[in-house]
């Protein structure tokens, strides 16, 4: 590789620290002087091309040890520096920050994948200082077989962003980190290497020093920010959540991220500020590449009050004056809400951080919770089933009862460990031997079990917010409770944060959470692969076969009326109560169809019987709508769990008919199908299916809940 000259003018004659000096002045102004422990790690790797693990905390400078190594190795002739970086939002600022500096940064990511050839040709043709790659890239067959040997035999300095995603005990592990082990294990030697991070406790800090080295320089600092306010208020319900924010938004200093814990609630809380008057976006990995880098571009420049966020934002987004963090329901991490809330007050004086935790956090908790590692059935099943042969995931889920985020997981798993590969294709079995780890997945569940109680401790606790934290994250500053209390958090200052709300905010928000109605997006294909398990449905699904788009009262995870449907599925099956029945009403009268429907039919339900069969009686009547019967049950189906498409059609397929009973009232106009709750949908488009087989016209799901 023929290498560029060096990334800045630094001075010839200087010794190491004064070069330093200058390069971090080229970064960050002439103001800046290197921290001691900046200059122990630059020194260690530049000098002495070892590997250092840092843990600093937020807005420390952890970013300007990279950069300015990298324009003194670039000075002395090595090669490029790699950034293993995971977020879109952290790759964007650290190319800003680096080419402010002189030094040439470029990034291969899921958003630039035309721009990669060229990449990769400047990186080779020496015209690039520093290349962010994500995670995601390391394992890509192309450039794990292609271009990763060219860059770990000529990189000057590896760098891991983040680092505490490569342990699976940190609250925020990355099955693709895991990859990095390979990575380091190419490197020549003698390669320096440095890990960063924000956020890890003392057992994460041991677990990913040991992978780095058993010689790893570890620089760990006080965690304590001066400028962060902790506060938490507990609010008596979800609208009064919202009224608060309303009306103490425009209080909070500058603008900030207001965090949630769905991507449904992103959207909910954004629209309904924008009605009270505050500029507000949503953001989530659900919102297009240039409507994140236009939200991230309105918080930088003051544009907007507030980015309404999940984790989606977190990571490496810098923003010195960022004035404010509120979260609308409780992270199940204190490390992942450390995280988040480091966010803000990097370069002000002052910055308010705001808990308001929810009666449906814990319901959330839960289920991200049983999104575990699967259990070895599972995983010798996926083995048995890849060996000799190459699958690709959509095939696999025939064979295996997982859904497809918790399968390409634990296939990026077992890949690190060596029992599997991903090819050109899919993937396959590499033959290799593998062992089942139950202890080790056993402790990190019980690990999150306990996280989660430390969150509820956070909210619950009348000593320091501040040391609670740090205590958690180990801080080596804090010796035990009571010895660092921050003297700024609710708790240390006796002073609880305002919780009054407006009356005309109160009733807003009301109005605004008991607006029902969810679009039901009905299935227009048939899962991959379903011959292999004895179903004859593949492709597209017939337009004369399909259902039309549907409606439900709210979704679980609303923070408005997943609360009250929560609460009634999760009870004895019972008559639809008034609130409820009046809720759908609404839906019903908002729904705006093309063709009245020419009556009801219900989905026969086994948990909740008297539940569906009731609400689909009460909307006939209340409709002047005839009750045109139930589906036949013509066999239980199997259990599925919350599994993968292929497994759920499997279940439902051949389960549903319609009666004779039935059959003759269907006079061809579109009918009103009701169920209790869709979560894959397979049920209402099998349902819909036999329904227009057997002569019905538009079949209109009308469902109560959407889980998920």
């Amino acid at each position: 590789m023929v290498l560029a000259g060096p990334a800045l003018s630094l001075p010839a004659a200087a010794d190491a620290r004064a070069q330093a000096e200058a390069a971090l002045r080229a970064l960050a102004g002439e103001g800046a002087r290197l921290r001691e422990d900046q200059w122990t790690a630059i020194e260690a790797l530049v000098e002495q091309s070892r590997r250092a693990l840092v843990v600093q905390r937020t807005g420390w400078g952890k970013s300007a040890v990279y950069f300015v190594a990298t324009a003194l190795l670039r000075a002395r002739g090595a090669g490029p520096t790699v950034i293993v970086s995971p977020l879109l939002a952290l790759m964007r600022n650290q190319i800003a920050a680096a080419e402010r500096a002189g030094i040439h940064a470029v990034t291969v990511n899921s958003s630039n994948v035309g721009d990669w050839g060229q990449v990769y040709e400047r990186v080779q043709a020496g015209e690039v200082d520093v290349l962010l790659v994500s995670p995601e890239r390391l394992n890509n067959p192309g450039f794990r077989d292609e271009v990763l040997p060219r860059l770990a035999a000529t990189t000057g300095l590896l760098v891991v962003d983040e680092a505490h995603c490569v342990s699976d005990w940190g609250h925020d592990f990355r099955p693709d980190y895991r990859r990095i082990r390979t990575l380091l294990d190419d490197l020549p030697a003698g390669t320096p290497v440095l890990a960063t991070t924000a956020t890890a406790n003392a057992r994460v800090v041991a677990d990913v020093a040991e992978q780095l080295s058993s010689e790893a320089l570890v620089l760990r600092g006080s965690l304590d920010r001066a400028s962060l306010h902790l506060a938490v208020a507990r609010l008596p319900s979800p609208a009064h959540r919202l009224a608060w924010l309303a009306d103490h938004l425009d209080r909070l200093p500058g603008s900030g991220i207001v965090y949630t814990l769905t991507v449904a609630a992103t959207e909910e809380v954004a629209a309904f500020l924008r009605s009270r008057g505050v500029t507000a976006v949503a953001y989530s990995g659900r919102t297009e590449d240039a409507e994140r880098q236009q939200a991230e571009d309105d918080l930088l420049g003051n544009r907007v009050k507030a980015l309404v966020a999940t984790s989606a934002l977190g990571m490496g987004f810098d923003k010195p004056d960022l004035g404010f963090v509120v979260h609308l329901g409780a992270p199940a991490s204190p490390i992942a809400y450390y995280q988040q809330v480091g966010r803000a007050g990097r370069g002000v004086d002052r910055a308010q951080v705001v808990l308001l935790p929810g009666a449906e956090d814990e319901a959330i908790w839960r289920y991200f919770a049983s999104l575990g590692f699967p259990s070895e059935e599972q995983v010798r099943t996926v083995l048995a089933a890849l060996e000799g042969v190459v699958l690709s995931t959509p095939a696999l889920e025939t064979r295996v009862d997982l859904r497809r985020t918790r399968l390409e997981t634990m296939l990026k798993v077992l890949d690190v460990d060596g029992a599997v590969q991903r090819v050109k294709g899919g993937w396959t079995a590499t033959g290799r031997p593998w062992s089942y780890d139950a202890e080790r997945y056993a402790r990190v569940a019980a690990d999150r079990s306990a996280e989660q109680q430390a969150m509820r401790d956070y909210a619950a606790t009348e000593g320091c917010r501040m040391e609670f934290l740090r205590l958690q994250l180990d801080d080596p500053d804090v010796p035990g409770p009571g010895t660092a209390r921050c003297g700024r958090c609710d708790t240390c200052l006796g002073t609880p944060l305002d919780t009054a709300v407006t009356p005309a905010s109160l009733e807003a928000a009301q109005a605004h959470l008991g607006r029902p109605g969810v679009e039901v997006e009905p299935r227009k294909l048939w899962p991959t692969g379903m011959a292999a398990l004895g179903v004859d449905l593949s492709g597209r699904i017939a337009p004369a076969e399909q259902a039309a788009s549907g409606r439900a009262l709210g979704r679980l995870t609303d923070i408005g009326w997943g609360t009250r449907l929560c609460a009634l599925l999760a009870g004895d099956d019972a008559e639809v109560p008034d609130d409820v029945l009046r809720g759908v009403v609404q839906v019903l009268a908002g729904w705006g169809w093309e063709q009245r429907p020419v009556g009801v039919v219900a989905v026969p339900s086994r948990s909740r019987p008297r539940l569906v069969g009731s609400l689909a009686a009460r909307l006939a009547e209340v409709g002047r709508l005839p009750l045109l019967g139930t589906l036949d049950r013509t066999r239980d189906a199997p259990a599925a769990g919350r599994s993968n498409s292929a497994q759920r059609l499997h279940a439902v397929a051949g389960t549903l008919a319609v009666g004779d009973a039935l059959r003759d009232r269907l006079v061809g106009g579109p009918v009103l199908l009701v169920d209790d709750v869709v979560d894959s949908g397979w049920t209402l488009t099998e349902a819909a299916r036999v329904l227009r087989t057997a002569g019905a016209g538009d079949v209109l799901p009308l469902v109560l809940a959407v889980d998920g």
